[in-house]
């Protein structure tokens, strides 16, 4: 049989039910290719190899006794920012270099249920805050399709791991575009869903009001099966929304005859490189050679999205990130002559540049004289974003934008930069700032080889509508790329 580790999950979940492989041999299969690859790649802070085989032996006892579910046996990649008792979970940060969680999130035990399989936990961005996965405590990933170039971040690891084929999918989480953008640059599936649909408990907390986990697959259908296992209420999380979940399987269909398809003109201007646009324009006609009609919408508020996403997010995660103090768990500094100096060398020796910069903003915008100012004015901002997104849906079904101005960037590039790197998100933050869900596909690749994707956003709650449009662009697309070879 050809190389197993290229297949997506539903091929895999066939050859596992009609007991063609064992998912002992698929997690050996994914294991070694780790070893062999994943030196060039580095998407794995922490590998898992004998807990993945232990899993992997349950599951086959699961599948011989026709106890199998959509994901038993699957072999699935970590992002480390998501609590797994007894497994090292860093955010990629020195000051929980060496946390082990004595609880596992919900959404890894929702797929701990199902028999999934764990190979590891995934690089990013330290505390997801990043859009290259070059502000790793550790280390930079590359992109599969061309080493020298980021991965998108901060799920920089989830979607490198994917599209290498270092495991069958893989969780990422997204607070501005963290999933859809690597998903872009990396050519898999990524899909942020609505804020409420999938539990955050057990996720290491960036931005409260923002931070959503979601899928990273190979394909749509993989996209799918991914996302009915996680979603659905949680009342350990107060943010979670008590709602049917729709069979999202069943959305997926070619024939788009009905749908509108909203060009919203705000993301269509400068700052948009040719070849992004090129690819988008493309994918557009051929949603409309499937049936779509398109129209043009408008969010007039898109241009103040970044200035209020780096408001509020900082804001969030200073506030979040004040628990990491050196008391309780996590890094200590070592040399300290009182508790205040204790406090302020940890800080400074665990956290990164990127980190501190943005617990800086955050705590200036919420001091005293200044919360009305920058927080409150960024809180109402984003009601009028949101309401944007309101009307613009009365027009149409799905929304259709770039996701990155750029195809991947080299690793290095932005760095010096930082606000050149939060310009990469320019197309991917209005999605979290109104709550909607957005999903990245891969549309088009660009002239030197590096993948393109195209976003869709739904009506809170409507998932089902972004992976259909998404599905019916797949399959008229046919499999224009190749899984990078390692």
């Amino acid at each position: 049989m050809s190389d197993l580790t290229q297949y997506p999950i539903h091929k895999l979940q066939k050859l596992l039910s009609a007991k063609e492989i064992t998912s002992v041999e698929l997690t050996r299969a994914y294991l070694e290719k780790i070893d062999r690859a994943d030196p060039k790649i580095k998407a794995y802070i922490t590998v898992t190899p004998d807990e993945a085989l232990k899993q992997a032996e349950k599951a086959d006892k699961r599948i011989q006794a026709g106890e199998a579910g959509p994901l038993t046996g699957i072999p699935l990649g970590i992002k480390d920012n998501m609590c797994l008792k007894g497994v090292r979970t860093t955010c990629a940060s020195k000051i929980l270099e060496n946390f082990v969680p004595p609880y596992t999130a919900t959404v890894l035990q929702k797929l701990e249920e199902q028999g999934a399989i764990f190979l590891g936990k995934l690089n990013l961005d330290e505390f997801a805050m990043g859009s290259s996965t070059e502000n790793s405590a550790f280390f930079p990933t590359h992109n599969p399709y061309n080493l020298d170039h980021i991965p998108g971040g901060s799920s920089g690891g989830s979607a490198a791991a994917t599209a290498a084929c270092l495991c069958a999918g893989s969780l990422g989480s997204d607070t501005g575009g963290s999933i859809r953008q690597p998903a872009s640059h990396c050519g898999v599936v990524g899909m942020k869903p609505t804020y409420g649909r999938v539990s955050r408990f057990g996720l290491v907390a960036f931005a409260s009001s923002l931070d959503q986990i979601g899928p990273i697959t190979k394909d749509v259908t993989d996209c799918a099966i991914m996302l009915q296992a996680i979603s659905g209420y949680d009342n350990r999380d107060s943010t979670s929304v008590d709602m049917e979940v729709p069979d999202y399987q069943a959305s997926l269909s070619t024939d788009l005859s009905g749908m509108t398809i909203g060009l919203p003109k705000e993301y269509f201007g400068k700052g948009l490189s040719e070849e992004v646009e090129k690819g988008i324009q493309n994918a557009i006609g051929i949603l409309e050679q499937q049936g779509a009609k398109i129209v043009e919408v408008s969010v007039p508020h898109t241009q103040y999205a970044i200035a209020c996403y780096y408001i509020i997010a900082p804001a969030e995660a200073s506030s979040n990130l004040a628990r990491y103090d050196g008391v309780k768990y996590g890094f200590r500094a070592k040399d300290y002559s009182n508790l205040l100096e204790m406090y302020k060398k940890t800080r400074s020796e665990g956290f990164g540049p990127e980190v501190k910069r943005r617990i800086m903003i955050g705590t200036y915008c919420l001091s005293s004289g200044y919360y009305d100012a920058y927080y409150k004015k960024a809180s109402q901002v984003r009601t009028l974003i949101t309401n944007d997104f309101k009307d613009a849906f009365k027009k149409c079904d799905v929304m259709a934008t770039p996701v990155a101005p750029t195809p991947a960037f080299k690793i290095g590039e932005k760095t010096d930069d930082p606000l050149q790197m939060y310009l990469s998100d320019i197309f991917t933050i209005s999605t979290n700032l109104a709550g909607v869900p957005g999903l990245s596909v891969p549309c088009a690749l660009s002239s030197s080889g590096l993948p393109i994707g195209i976003q869709f956003m739904a009506p809170h709650f409507k998932e089902e509508r972004t992976l259909k449009a998404a599905y019916a662009l797949e399959q008229a697309l046919g499999n224009f790329k190749e899984w990078p070879q390692f």
